[in-house]
Protein backbone atom coordinates (compact mmCIF):
# COMPACT_ATOMS: atom_id res chain seq x y z
CA UNK A 1 0.00 0.00 0.00
CA UNK A 2 1.50 3.30 -1.06
CA UNK A 3 1.99 5.76 1.79
CA UNK A 4 2.25 8.60 -0.73
CA UNK A 5 -1.50 8.30 -1.29
CA UNK A 6 -2.38 8.80 2.37
CA UNK A 7 -4.52 11.85 3.17
CA UNK A 8 -3.22 14.14 5.90
CA UNK A 9 -5.97 13.37 8.40
CA UNK A 10 -3.96 14.65 11.36
CA UNK A 11 -4.26 18.25 10.18
CA UNK A 12 -7.97 18.09 9.41
CA UNK A 13 -10.92 18.14 11.79
CA UNK A 14 -12.62 14.80 12.39
CA UNK A 15 -15.88 14.17 10.56
CA UNK A 16 -18.91 15.31 12.51
CA UNK A 17 -21.85 13.81 10.64
CA UNK A 18 -22.79 10.40 9.29
CA UNK A 19 -22.31 11.63 5.72
CA UNK A 20 -18.85 12.92 6.57
CA UNK A 21 -17.87 9.57 8.09
CA UNK A 22 -19.14 7.76 5.01
CA UNK A 23 -17.01 10.14 2.95
CA UNK A 24 -14.05 9.26 5.18
CA UNK A 25 -14.69 5.62 4.34
CA UNK A 26 -14.59 6.52 0.65
CA UNK A 27 -11.24 8.26 1.22
CA UNK A 28 -9.85 5.09 2.78
CA UNK A 29 -11.18 3.15 -0.19
CA UNK A 30 -9.38 5.47 -2.61
CA UNK A 31 -6.09 4.66 -0.87
CA UNK A 32 -6.75 0.93 -0.90
CA UNK A 33 -7.77 1.00 -4.56
CA UNK A 34 -4.35 2.18 -5.74
CA UNK A 35 -2.83 -1.30 -5.40
CA UNK A 36 -5.73 -3.56 -4.42
CA UNK A 37 -5.07 -6.15 -7.12
CA UNK A 38 -1.37 -6.36 -6.30
CA UNK A 39 -2.02 -6.71 -2.57
CA UNK A 40 -4.56 -9.43 -3.27
CA UNK A 41 -1.97 -11.39 -5.27
CA UNK A 42 0.70 -10.92 -2.60
CA UNK A 43 -1.58 -12.06 0.23
CA UNK A 44 0.60 -10.41 2.88
CA UNK A 45 -0.62 -9.84 6.42
CA UNK A 46 -2.48 -6.48 6.30
CA UNK A 47 -0.69 -4.60 9.07
CA UNK A 48 -0.49 -1.40 7.01
CA UNK A 49 -4.14 -1.64 6.01
CA UNK A 50 -5.26 -1.96 9.64
CA UNK A 51 -3.07 1.01 10.55
CA UNK A 52 -4.85 2.94 7.79
CA UNK A 53 -8.19 2.14 9.43
CA UNK A 54 -6.83 3.40 12.74
CA UNK A 55 -5.26 6.58 11.33
CA UNK A 56 -8.48 7.44 9.52
CA UNK A 57 -10.48 7.13 12.76
CA UNK A 58 -12.80 4.49 11.31
CA UNK A 59 -12.00 1.97 14.06
CA UNK A 60 -13.63 4.21 16.68
CA UNK A 61 -16.76 4.95 14.64
CA UNK A 62 -19.07 3.30 17.19
CA UNK A 63 -17.10 4.49 20.23
CA UNK A 64 -18.34 7.04 22.77
CA UNK A 65 -17.57 10.65 21.89
CA UNK A 66 -16.33 11.46 25.39
CA UNK A 67 -13.52 8.93 24.96
CA UNK A 68 -12.51 9.87 21.41
CA UNK A 69 -15.03 7.89 19.41
CA UNK A 70 -17.39 9.18 16.72
CA UNK A 71 -20.58 8.18 18.54
CA UNK A 72 -22.12 6.89 15.31
CA UNK A 73 -24.59 4.03 15.00
CA UNK A 74 -24.94 0.83 13.01
CA UNK A 75 -26.66 2.56 10.09
CA UNK A 76 -23.50 4.58 9.48
CA UNK A 77 -21.19 1.64 10.22
CA UNK A 78 -22.82 -0.51 7.55
CA UNK A 79 -22.42 2.25 4.97
CA UNK A 80 -18.76 2.78 5.91
CA UNK A 81 -18.06 -0.94 5.53
CA UNK A 82 -19.72 -0.82 2.11
CA UNK A 83 -17.50 2.06 1.01
CA UNK A 84 -14.27 0.38 2.13
CA UNK A 85 -15.25 -2.93 0.53
CA UNK A 86 -15.66 -1.25 -2.85
CA UNK A 87 -11.88 -1.08 -3.04
CA UNK A 88 -10.90 -4.13 -1.00
CA UNK A 89 -13.36 -6.77 0.13
CA UNK A 90 -10.93 -8.23 2.64
CA UNK A 91 -10.39 -4.94 4.45
CA UNK A 92 -14.12 -4.24 4.33
CA UNK A 93 -14.70 -7.56 6.06
CA UNK A 94 -12.00 -6.88 8.64
CA UNK A 95 -13.55 -3.51 9.46
CA UNK A 96 -17.06 -4.97 9.67
CA UNK A 97 -15.93 -7.78 11.95
CA UNK A 98 -14.04 -5.26 14.07
CA UNK A 99 -17.29 -3.35 14.62
CA UNK A 100 -19.00 -6.62 15.59
CA UNK A 101 -16.37 -7.62 18.13
CA UNK A 102 -16.26 -4.10 19.56
CA UNK A 103 -20.06 -4.30 19.95
CA UNK A 104 -19.93 -7.81 21.49
CA UNK A 105 -19.43 -6.36 24.96
CA UNK A 106 -22.63 -4.33 24.60
CA UNK A 107 -24.46 -7.33 23.11
CA UNK A 108 -23.66 -9.75 25.92
CA UNK A 109 -22.06 -7.82 28.78
CA UNK A 110 -23.32 -5.85 31.72
CA UNK A 111 -23.47 -2.06 31.48
CA UNK A 112 -20.33 -1.75 33.60
CA UNK A 113 -18.48 -4.16 31.31
CA UNK A 114 -19.43 -2.63 27.99
CA UNK A 115 -18.89 0.93 29.16
CA UNK A 116 -15.37 -0.03 30.24
CA UNK A 117 -14.57 -1.89 27.01
CA UNK A 118 -15.94 0.82 24.75
CA UNK A 119 -14.06 3.56 26.61
CA UNK A 120 -10.74 1.69 26.48
CA UNK A 121 -11.26 0.74 22.84
CA UNK A 122 -11.95 4.31 21.80
CA UNK A 123 -9.10 5.83 23.82
CA UNK A 124 -6.55 3.32 22.55
CA UNK A 125 -7.96 2.79 19.05
CA UNK A 126 -8.04 -0.95 19.58
CA UNK A 127 -8.55 -3.15 16.58
CA UNK A 128 -10.64 -6.21 17.44
CA UNK A 129 -10.37 -9.80 16.28
CA UNK A 130 -12.47 -12.77 17.27
CA UNK A 131 -12.26 -16.50 17.84
CA UNK A 132 -15.98 -17.23 18.05
CA UNK A 133 -16.78 -19.80 15.38
CA UNK A 134 -20.03 -21.46 16.57
CA UNK A 135 -19.29 -24.60 14.54
CA UNK A 136 -16.29 -25.36 16.75
CA UNK A 137 -17.26 -26.57 20.22
CA UNK A 138 -13.90 -27.79 21.38
CA UNK A 139 -12.86 -24.74 23.42
CA UNK A 140 -13.35 -25.68 27.05
CA UNK A 141 -13.41 -23.14 29.87
CA UNK A 142 -12.38 -24.07 33.40
CA UNK A 143 -12.16 -22.10 36.63
CA UNK A 144 -8.97 -21.51 38.56
CA UNK A 145 -9.82 -19.33 41.53
CA UNK A 146 -10.65 -15.86 40.24
CA UNK A 147 -9.54 -16.72 36.72
CA UNK A 148 -11.06 -18.45 33.70
CA UNK A 149 -8.86 -20.70 31.56
CA UNK A 150 -9.65 -21.23 27.85
CA UNK A 151 -8.23 -24.33 26.16
CA UNK A 152 -8.89 -25.67 22.67
CA UNK A 153 -8.90 -24.60 19.03
CA UNK A 154 -11.03 -22.59 16.64
CA UNK A 155 -10.94 -23.11 12.87
CA UNK A 156 -11.30 -19.41 12.13
CA UNK A 157 -10.18 -16.26 13.90
CA UNK A 158 -10.79 -13.44 11.45
CA UNK A 159 -8.59 -10.43 12.06
CA UNK A 160 -7.01 -11.72 15.25
CA UNK A 161 -3.45 -11.78 13.91
CA UNK A 162 -3.62 -8.04 13.19
CA UNK A 163 -5.68 -7.16 16.26
CA UNK A 164 -4.97 -5.58 19.61
CA UNK A 165 -7.62 -7.59 21.45
CA UNK A 166 -9.48 -10.81 20.66
CA UNK A 167 -12.96 -11.95 21.66
CA UNK A 168 -12.86 -15.54 22.94
CA UNK A 169 -15.77 -17.95 23.25
CA UNK A 170 -15.95 -21.32 24.94
CA UNK A 171 -18.13 -23.66 26.96
CA UNK A 172 -17.72 -24.30 30.68
CA UNK A 173 -16.41 -27.80 31.21
CA UNK A 174 -19.18 -30.34 31.66
CA UNK A 175 -21.99 -27.85 30.88
CA UNK A 176 -23.69 -26.18 27.92
CA UNK A 177 -23.03 -22.68 29.28
CA UNK A 178 -21.15 -20.42 26.89
CA UNK A 179 -18.88 -17.62 27.99
CA UNK A 180 -17.34 -14.72 26.09
CA UNK A 181 -14.32 -12.70 27.17
CA UNK A 182 -12.02 -10.12 25.60
CA UNK A 183 -8.27 -10.65 26.02
CA UNK A 184 -5.13 -8.97 24.65
CA UNK A 185 -4.17 -10.62 21.37
CA UNK A 186 -0.63 -11.18 22.65
CA UNK A 187 -1.88 -13.16 25.67
CA UNK A 188 0.19 -16.16 26.69
CA UNK A 189 -1.19 -19.35 25.18
CA UNK A 190 -2.93 -17.62 22.26
CA UNK A 191 -1.43 -18.74 18.93
CA UNK A 192 -2.72 -17.64 15.54
CA UNK A 193 -1.97 -19.90 12.60
CA UNK A 194 -0.99 -18.97 9.04
CA UNK A 195 -3.37 -21.49 7.50
CA UNK A 196 -5.84 -19.24 5.68
CA UNK A 197 -5.26 -20.13 2.01
CA UNK A 198 -8.54 -19.61 0.20
CA UNK A 199 -9.39 -18.31 -3.25
CA UNK A 200 -10.94 -15.11 -1.90
CA UNK A 201 -10.90 -12.68 1.01
CA UNK A 202 -7.19 -13.46 1.15
CA UNK A 203 -6.24 -10.61 3.49
CA UNK A 204 -8.74 -11.29 6.26
CA UNK A 205 -6.33 -13.36 8.37
CA UNK A 206 -9.10 -15.89 8.93
CA UNK A 207 -6.84 -18.77 9.90
CA UNK A 208 -7.16 -21.02 12.91
CA UNK A 209 -6.21 -20.26 16.49
CA UNK A 210 -5.04 -22.43 19.36
CA UNK A 211 -5.88 -21.57 22.97
CA UNK A 212 -3.43 -23.26 25.30
CA UNK A 213 -4.55 -22.28 28.77
CA UNK A 214 -5.38 -18.63 27.99
CA UNK A 215 -6.20 -16.92 31.28
CA UNK A 216 -8.48 -14.01 31.98
CA UNK A 217 -10.12 -12.67 35.16
CA UNK A 218 -13.60 -13.95 36.01
CA UNK A 219 -14.71 -10.34 35.91
CA UNK A 220 -14.15 -10.27 32.15
CA UNK A 221 -16.80 -12.96 31.52
CA UNK A 222 -19.34 -10.96 29.55
CA UNK A 223 -22.79 -10.78 31.08
CA UNK A 224 -21.93 -12.74 34.22
CA UNK A 225 -22.76 -11.32 37.65
CA UNK A 226 -21.59 -13.30 40.66
CA UNK A 227 -20.65 -16.04 38.18
CA UNK A 228 -24.22 -16.33 36.87
CA UNK A 229 -25.19 -15.17 33.38
CA UNK A 230 -27.89 -12.48 33.15
CA UNK A 231 -29.71 -13.09 29.82
CA UNK A 232 -31.63 -10.50 27.81
CA UNK A 233 -33.53 -10.83 24.54
CA UNK A 234 -31.07 -8.26 23.17
CA UNK A 235 -28.33 -10.93 23.47
CA UNK A 236 -29.98 -12.73 20.55
CA UNK A 237 -29.48 -9.88 18.06
CA UNK A 238 -26.08 -11.29 17.16
CA UNK A 239 -27.16 -13.15 14.01
CA UNK A 240 -29.15 -10.39 12.24
CA UNK A 241 -26.54 -7.76 13.14
CA UNK A 242 -23.73 -9.95 11.82
CA UNK A 243 -25.65 -10.82 8.69
CA UNK A 244 -26.10 -7.13 7.87
CA UNK A 245 -22.33 -6.73 8.08
CA UNK A 246 -22.06 -9.50 5.49
CA UNK A 247 -24.61 -7.71 3.32
CA UNK A 248 -22.59 -4.51 3.61
CA UNK A 249 -19.35 -5.88 2.24
CA UNK A 250 -21.13 -8.02 -0.38
CA UNK A 251 -22.76 -4.89 -1.74
CA UNK A 252 -19.50 -2.97 -1.43
CA UNK A 253 -17.64 -5.60 -3.43
CA UNK A 254 -20.39 -5.58 -6.04
CA UNK A 255 -20.29 -1.80 -6.29
CA UNK A 256 -16.52 -1.84 -6.59
CA UNK A 257 -16.70 -4.46 -9.33
CA UNK A 258 -19.13 -2.31 -11.31
CA UNK A 259 -17.05 0.85 -10.87
CA UNK A 260 -13.80 -0.87 -11.79
CA UNK A 261 -15.34 -2.58 -14.79
CA UNK A 262 -16.95 0.62 -16.04
CA UNK A 263 -13.60 2.41 -15.90
CA UNK A 264 -12.01 -0.44 -17.84
CA UNK A 265 -14.79 -0.38 -20.44
CA UNK A 266 -14.44 3.39 -20.93
CA UNK A 267 -10.65 3.38 -21.09
CA UNK A 268 -9.54 0.00 -22.42
CA UNK A 269 -12.30 -2.16 -23.89
CA UNK A 270 -12.44 -2.48 -27.65
CA UNK A 271 -15.69 -2.68 -29.56
CA UNK A 272 -16.53 -5.90 -31.38
CA UNK A 273 -15.08 -5.72 -34.88
CA UNK A 274 -18.36 -6.80 -36.49
CA UNK A 275 -20.64 -4.74 -34.27
CA UNK A 276 -20.62 -1.52 -36.24
CA UNK A 277 -19.50 0.70 -33.34
CA UNK A 278 -16.20 2.49 -32.87
CA UNK A 279 -16.34 2.48 -29.07
CA UNK A 280 -17.26 -0.25 -26.61
CA UNK A 281 -19.36 2.22 -24.63
CA UNK A 282 -21.68 2.64 -27.65
CA UNK A 283 -22.52 -1.02 -28.04
CA UNK A 284 -26.16 -1.67 -27.09
CA UNK A 285 -25.49 -4.88 -25.15
CA UNK A 286 -22.80 -3.12 -23.09
CA UNK A 287 -25.08 -0.20 -22.25
CA UNK A 288 -27.94 -2.56 -21.39
CA UNK A 289 -25.78 -4.75 -19.12
CA UNK A 290 -24.45 -1.84 -17.10
CA UNK A 291 -27.93 -0.41 -16.76
CA UNK A 292 -29.37 -3.76 -15.69
CA UNK A 293 -26.67 -4.49 -13.12
CA UNK A 294 -26.73 -0.98 -11.69
CA UNK A 295 -30.51 -1.02 -11.25
CA UNK A 296 -30.31 -4.36 -9.44
CA UNK A 297 -27.55 -3.10 -7.15
CA UNK A 298 -29.39 0.12 -6.32
CA UNK A 299 -32.53 -1.84 -5.42
CA UNK A 300 -30.72 -4.09 -2.94
CA UNK A 301 -28.78 -1.16 -1.48
CA UNK A 302 -32.07 0.62 -0.82
CA UNK A 303 -33.47 -2.46 0.93
CA UNK A 304 -30.27 -2.84 2.97
CA UNK A 305 -30.44 0.79 4.10
CA UNK A 306 -34.08 0.43 5.12
CA UNK A 307 -33.43 -2.77 7.10
CA UNK A 308 -30.46 -1.14 8.82
CA UNK A 309 -32.73 1.66 10.06
CA UNK A 310 -35.21 -0.92 11.35
CA UNK A 311 -32.44 -2.66 13.24
CA UNK A 312 -31.15 0.56 14.74
CA UNK A 313 -34.49 1.07 16.48
CA UNK A 314 -33.79 -2.13 18.40
CA UNK A 315 -30.24 -1.08 19.24
CA UNK A 316 -31.50 2.28 20.50
CA UNK A 317 -33.55 0.65 23.27
CA UNK A 318 -31.95 -2.73 24.10
CA UNK A 319 -34.07 -3.43 27.16
CA UNK A 320 -37.26 -3.09 25.13
CA UNK A 321 -36.36 -5.73 22.52
CA UNK A 322 -38.95 -8.51 22.43
CA UNK A 323 -38.74 -11.95 20.86
CA UNK A 324 -41.36 -10.87 18.32
CA UNK A 325 -39.46 -7.74 17.32
CA UNK A 326 -36.20 -9.60 17.09
CA UNK A 327 -37.73 -12.36 14.93
CA UNK A 328 -39.44 -9.91 12.58
CA UNK A 329 -36.13 -8.08 12.12
CA UNK A 330 -34.32 -11.31 11.31
CA UNK A 331 -36.83 -12.11 8.56
CA UNK A 332 -36.09 -8.77 6.95
CA UNK A 333 -32.36 -9.36 7.29
CA UNK A 334 -32.72 -12.81 5.74
CA UNK A 335 -34.44 -11.29 2.73
CA UNK A 336 -31.76 -8.70 2.09
CA UNK A 337 -29.00 -11.27 2.70
CA UNK A 338 -30.46 -13.48 -0.01
CA UNK A 339 -30.78 -10.64 -2.50
CA UNK A 340 -27.33 -9.22 -1.73
CA UNK A 341 -25.77 -12.63 -2.30
CA UNK A 342 -27.48 -13.02 -5.66
CA UNK A 343 -26.71 -9.54 -6.96
CA UNK A 344 -23.08 -9.59 -5.81
CA UNK A 345 -22.44 -12.95 -7.50
CA UNK A 346 -24.17 -11.81 -10.68
CA UNK A 347 -22.34 -8.50 -10.95
CA UNK A 348 -18.91 -9.89 -10.12
CA UNK A 349 -19.38 -12.57 -12.79
CA UNK A 350 -21.09 -10.61 -15.58
CA UNK A 351 -18.65 -7.69 -15.63
CA UNK A 352 -16.44 -9.82 -17.90
CA UNK A 353 -19.18 -9.80 -20.55
CA UNK A 354 -18.72 -6.04 -20.92
CA UNK A 355 -14.98 -5.70 -20.39
CA UNK A 356 -13.71 -8.29 -22.83
CA UNK A 357 -11.06 -10.99 -23.04
CA UNK A 358 -8.14 -8.73 -22.23
CA UNK A 359 -9.78 -7.86 -18.89
CA UNK A 360 -9.04 -11.37 -17.64
CA UNK A 361 -5.32 -10.67 -17.23
CA UNK A 362 -3.87 -11.25 -13.80
CA UNK A 363 -2.58 -7.68 -13.70
CA UNK A 364 -6.12 -6.25 -13.96
CA UNK A 365 -7.29 -8.43 -11.07
CA UNK A 366 -10.99 -8.18 -11.93
CA UNK A 367 -11.43 -11.77 -10.84
CA UNK A 368 -10.83 -10.81 -7.20
CA UNK A 369 -14.34 -9.38 -6.89
CA UNK A 370 -15.97 -12.69 -7.80
CA UNK A 371 -13.49 -14.72 -5.73
CA UNK A 372 -14.14 -12.56 -2.69
CA UNK A 373 -17.92 -12.76 -2.95
CA UNK A 374 -17.95 -16.46 -3.79
CA UNK A 375 -15.72 -17.29 -0.83
CA UNK A 376 -17.70 -15.51 1.87
CA UNK A 377 -21.20 -16.16 0.54
CA UNK A 378 -20.55 -19.84 1.26
CA UNK A 379 -20.38 -18.90 4.94
CA UNK A 380 -23.95 -20.09 5.51
CA UNK A 381 -26.35 -21.49 2.87
CA UNK A 382 -28.44 -18.68 1.44
CA UNK A 383 -31.29 -21.14 0.84
CA UNK A 384 -31.93 -21.15 4.57
CA UNK A 385 -32.36 -17.38 4.48
CA UNK A 386 -34.99 -17.69 1.78
CA UNK A 387 -36.68 -20.40 3.84
CA UNK A 388 -36.91 -18.05 6.82
CA UNK A 389 -38.72 -15.52 4.66
CA UNK A 390 -40.94 -18.17 3.08
CA UNK A 391 -41.96 -19.67 6.44
CA UNK A 392 -42.91 -16.24 7.67
CA UNK A 393 -45.00 -15.53 4.55
CA UNK A 394 -46.81 -18.89 4.58
CA UNK A 395 -47.21 -19.58 8.30
CA UNK A 396 -46.16 -16.48 10.20
CA UNK A 397 -43.26 -18.43 11.71
CA UNK A 398 -40.39 -16.33 13.01
CA UNK A 399 -36.78 -17.57 13.14
CA UNK A 400 -35.54 -18.89 16.47
CA UNK A 401 -32.34 -17.39 17.93
CA UNK A 402 -29.35 -19.49 17.01
CA UNK A 403 -25.57 -19.40 17.23
CA UNK A 404 -25.42 -20.72 13.69
CA UNK A 405 -24.87 -18.12 10.98
CA UNK A 406 -22.87 -16.12 13.48
CA UNK A 407 -19.68 -14.41 12.47
CA UNK A 408 -17.69 -17.61 12.16
CA UNK A 409 -14.60 -16.17 13.76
Amino acid sequence: MSTSALPDWQTRPDPRTADEWIARGAEVASVLATDAAARDRAGATPYAEVQLLKDSGLVTLLGPVEHGGAGENWVTAYRVVREVAKADGSIGQLLGYHYLWNWAARLVGTREQWEHVEAEAARNRWFFGGAVNPRDTDVVVTEDGDELVFTGRKSFSTGSKVSDVTVLEGVFEGTDRHVFAIVPSDSAGLTFHDDWDNIGQRLTESGGVTLDGVRTPWSSAAGYVNREFRPRVYNTLNVPTIQLVFVSFYLGIAGGALQTAATYTREKSRSWLHGGHDRAVDEPHVIDTYGDLTAKLWAVEALADAVAVEGQRLHDDPDAVTEQARGAFEVRVAAVKARATDVALEISSRIFEVTGARATTTAEGLDRFWRNVRTHTLHDPVAYKRHEVGRWVLEGTLPEPSGCSAAGG
